[in-house]
């Protein structure tokens, strides 16, 4: 099983000049105003992963090219730079703007800490996409079949970053999909009647939470109705049924919001979830009473096992009633000062006194947490409700 994130460093990347050795845990729940750069964090992890597949160039032409990447473009930033840290292992890279709008790397390196003290591997520099795809298959150490390179590969592609935004009519999930495209659930649920269909056949506990949740979320709702198309039996698309009805309804006649739920619980019970999950904005188009839901299943899923931390969550977040399911230590404070994004993670004994009257999310509309756009002199209330400034 791949690894959860501990740790990572992110450098020269749009907003982020420098992010240094900050801790992840199981639980990270990102807020800040528009524009502090909470989007850009879970955006270094969709470049991450185009990196290691080698697709970087075309992920980089598709923001605009290396220029648009860098904080404050190349005349204030050379390079742009990432590590990540997991398990035993990590990865880390630099790349450089060539003037055609591309980057090549200037560094691009594996680490283990073994037995005997950390072992690195760099592979070289120079070159347009990663290497490190091309050394997974290779031996390890001693004669071992599977080496560094593959574990850490392995552990970076497990991470998915998740987007359920577009659930317009015309949206793949919507829309009739192949019935063996069941795998695993993509970043955007265009599958999700497939992998439905086949949770249901191969762990029916686990579709059963998904039902059940939904129907606490959406009280009419009864269960899916899944099977291949009459007239395809190749493909199948989303139908559900109605409480004291018998009649299959079809994806299309359900909500923005009750049908981002039921992707969103999916991902959360799904039988082999990735071990990082990323949720850029999960509230969109949610009732509040389906917030408090949502909280639930992110905090049973990022649990531990056996003492080790086994599935972890990133969440980025503009709504307080959210914000309130989680405690002080799983919320990161995103602020945008001086043109660079800066991050700290909250502390309960710095808010004790507030947290015996308020939630999070009250305490974050109050502007106590920060996060939120206001100019520098804005006084901050202290729990009297006198101007902390006096």
């Amino acid at each position: 099983m791949a690894d959860v994130l501990k740790r990572l460093t992110i450098g020269g990347y749009k907003s982020i000049k420098l992010l240094r050795d900050f801790e992840l845990g199981g639980l990270n729940v990102l807020i800040g105003a528009n524009g502090a750069g909470k989007s850009n964090f879970v955006g270094f992890f969709r470049l991450l992963h185009e990196l290691i597949h080698q697709r970087l160039q075309t992920a980089v032409a598709v923001e605009g090219g290396a220029d648009s990447c860098l904080f404050m473009g190349p005349k204030e930033t050379s390079r742009l730079e990432g590590k990540v840290f997991f398990g035993k292992n990590g990865y880390e890279f630099s790349l450089v703007p060539t003037n055609d709008g591309r980057f090549v790397f200037a560094d691009e390196q594996t680490y283990f800490q073994g037995n005997f003290g950390p072992d690195r591997r760099s592979f070289g520099s120079g070159h347009a996409e990663a290497r490190l795809k091309d050394h997974k298959d290779e031996e390890g150490f001693s004669g071992a079949r599977r080496g560094v390179p593959y574990y850490v590969f392995d552990a970076i592609s497990s991470w998915v970053v998740y987007h359920f935004h577009d659930t317009s009519f015309n949206a793949g999930v919507r829309r009739p999909r192949a019935i063996n495209d069941n795998v695993a659930l993509r970043f955007n649920a265009d599958n999700l009647a497939p992998f439905l269909y086949r949770i249901a056949s191969t762990s029916p506990a686990h579709y059963a939470r998904i039902r059940d949740a939904v129907r606490l979320a959406a009280p009419f709702f009864d269960d899916f109705h899944l099977r291949p198309m009459p007239a395809n039996e190749e493909m199948i698309q989303l139908e559900w049924r109605q409480r004291d009805s018998d009649y299959p309804f079809r994806a299309n006649q359900l909500s923005d919001g009750t049908l981002r739920f039921i992707c969103l619980a999916t991902a959360l019970l799904q039988p082999s979830p990735p071990p990082t999950m990323l949720f850029d904005e999960p509230e969109l188009g949610l009732h509040p009473y389906a917030l408090t839901l949502l909280g639930n299943l992110f905090r049973q899923f990022a649990g531990t096992s056996r003492g080790y931390l086994s599935h972890q969550a990133i969440i980025s977040t503009q709504s307080a009633p959210l914000l309130s399911e989680f405690t002080p230590e799983d919320v990161i404070v995103v602020e945008r000062t001086g043109g660079q994004s800066q991050f700290r993670r909250l502390r309960s004994d710095e808010l004790s006194e507030w947290l015996q009257e308020y939630s999070l999310g009250d305490l974050w509309q109050k502007n106590v947490l920060g996060a939120r756009p206001t100019d520098e002199r804005t006084p901050l209330l202290t729990p009297n409700g006198e101007d902390s400034a006096r």
